[in-house]
């Protein structure tokens, strides 16, 4: 998309001072150093999906730490009821309390929820590329020779954007709700494992979409690549790119795409793109 590099500048994320954007933007430097795609579009600034992706990417990265952190207490608490405690003066050593209240469970799950949502909506490669308003005529339509004949990548964009649709459904937080169970002892109850499960249905959705972009921007990039056989891609997208390029081939006309799609997905799941940057760049993306 030749994006304009300004956008993830130090200066300007260090004048917001959010721990996870400053990062976000760092690793997008690293990823895109030596590119010759970057800065050569002569636009000012670009869409929200590319220019805010430190911004929108680094909160979702704040919001994963604390829920880390939130889970990794919980998984070495003691949550029973009642807890004995053998200090107790008397015979009695139980206290009766709530530590089984499952709500930093619930809102450790509801955060990721958001999060995960709002990542797969700022996924756009498959979008901006089948758009050829946004792909500046470089590419096919729909990304596929004789388009019009071939619907391309029309199809896989479609089911981006339902996986998409899906989370938002999805995302509505569980934590909010509560039915009293128990003949109302039970008065206020958290969901946490609604909220967990629907955590994991959108991880799943997500690491779809994701896969779904990678596949279509190392597409994207065979049609760059051929338009002008000089480009330079970046340290880390180029280690993307052999990678993805490694077990999918490029698309020259339509053919049933769902293990494409699949492999795309697998990709992510794995962390083998994750891991051929990484070791292109010979330090851990974190």
């Amino acid at each position: 998309m030749r994006g304009v590099s300004l956008a993830f500048d130090e200066r300007l994320h260090h004048a917001r001072r959010h721990a996870g954007q400053i990062a976000s933007a760092a690793q997008i430097r690293r990823l895109v150093a030596g590119s010759s795609l970057i800065d050569a579009g002569g636009r000012v600034q670009d869409a929200y999906s590319l220019r805010c992706t430190p911004q929108v990417m680094g909160a979702v990265r704040q919001t994963v730490a604390y829920t880390r952190a939130a889970i990794e207490a919980e998984i070495n608490a003691a949550t029973d009821n009642p807890l004995l405690f053998l200090d107790l003066p008397g015979e009695n050593k139980a206290i009766s309390g709530g530590n089984f209240h499952g709500e930093p469970v619930a809102f450790a799950m509801d955060f990721p929820e958001h999060c995960d949502s709002r990542s797969g909506r700022h996924c756009r490669a498959a979008h901006l590329s089948v758009d050829r308003s946004e792909s500046q005529r470089w590419a096919a339509a729909m990304l596929v020779e004789r388009g019009g004949l071939n619907s391309g990548f029309m199809l896989a964009q479609y089911t981006a954007a339902a996986l998409v649709a899906d989370n938002k459904v999805l995302a509505h937080p569980d934590s909010v709700d509560s039915l009293p169970t128990s003949a109302d002892q039970e008065d206020h109850i958290s969901n946490s494992m609604n909220a967990a499960r629907h955590a994991w249905q959108i991880l799943r959705n997500v690491e779809r979409v994701v896969g779904i972009e990678l596949v279509a921007a190392a597409q994207a990039l065979d049609f760059r690549l051929r338009a002008d056989p000089h480009v330079k891609l970046g340290a880390g997208t180029a280690a993307a790119y052999t990678r993805i390029r490694q077990g999918l081939s490029h698309l020259k006309r339509d053919r049933l795409m769902y293990p494409d799609l699949d492999r795309g997905a697998e990709l992510v799941r794995s962390g083998e793109v994750l891991r051929a940057v990484e070791e292109a760049l010979g330090a851990p993306l974190v």
